[in-house]
């Protein structure tokens, strides 16, 4: 055994005494200087690398890693990566999500599928299921981000910032193009390009207006030859 796989299997064995769970060992990747909290469960593939910190009663992997990250108590990571950033107790990550280097995802937060957040700060209870860019933001307790959500924060010479308040939902496929600023309890409307501010309790929409052509598509069918 080399002294690097020997070091490894050192760590492991001392995680394990201190109350670590591991169901296979051997798939697990664990640095010397990091931290595992007692009843933590490490599924395989997971690797902790740098300084990262991972608290009590948690469920890391299959297929994550960490690398100098803060993981609160009771979080469940889930075939993700995070990078330089704190994930806040009860938080529920992946699977798919990306954590992007200083980020903050406050206390009982839930990120899904293919989510990005960048240099981001949320607050307590956000929730971002699935399909969604966060980059350069604050955002506030409690906000809801429908799928295709992007946050445009750089115009091809620099990056801007944005700020969302407590409370806030916003639509699917939103786009809010940096620097903007949602007030607290603001709504924004499905399909909307976001470039103004948008004030505390108000519905924000920014998309064309629909219309319907009774029999377009039986007259269309008619004039190819077709039924």
């Amino acid at each position: 055994m080399s002294d690097n796989s020997a070091a490894l299997a050192d760590k492991r064995q001392r995680l394990l005494e201190a109350g670590v769970i591991m169901m296979d060992p051997a798939a697990v990747y664990v640095e010397e200087q990091v931290v595992v909290g007692a009843g933590t469960l490490l599924l395989p593939g997971t690797i902790l690398r740098g300084r990262t910190v991972v608290g009590e009663n948690c469920q890391i992997g299959p297929q994550v890693m960490l690398t100098d990250c803060v993981v609160g108590d009771g979080c469940a990571i889930n075939a993700s990566q995070c990078e330089d950033s704190t994930i806040e107790r009860g938080c529920e990550i992946g699977p798919y999500t990306h954590i992007r280097p200083h980020c903050v995802v406050g206390e009982g937060s839930k990120l899904g599928a293919f989510v990005q957040v960048k240099n981001c700060k949320l607050g307590a209870g956000t929730k971002m299921a699935h399909l969604t860019y966060v980059g350069d933001t604050d955002v506030g307790d409690n906000c809801n981000f429908g799928c295709g959500t992007v946050t445009c924060n750089y115009d091809g010479f620099q990056k801007f910032r944005s700020t969302i308040g407590d409370d806030v939902f916003v639509g699917c496929n939103t786009n809010l193009v940096s620097p903007v600023e949602v007030g607290d309890g603001a709504y924004i409307a499905a399909g909307t390009t976001v470039t103004q501010d948008v004030p505390a309790d108000a519905l924000a929409i920014g998309r064309g207006r629909q219309q319907v052509k009774e029999g377009w598509a039986a007259r269309n069918r008619e004039k190819r030859g077709r039924k």
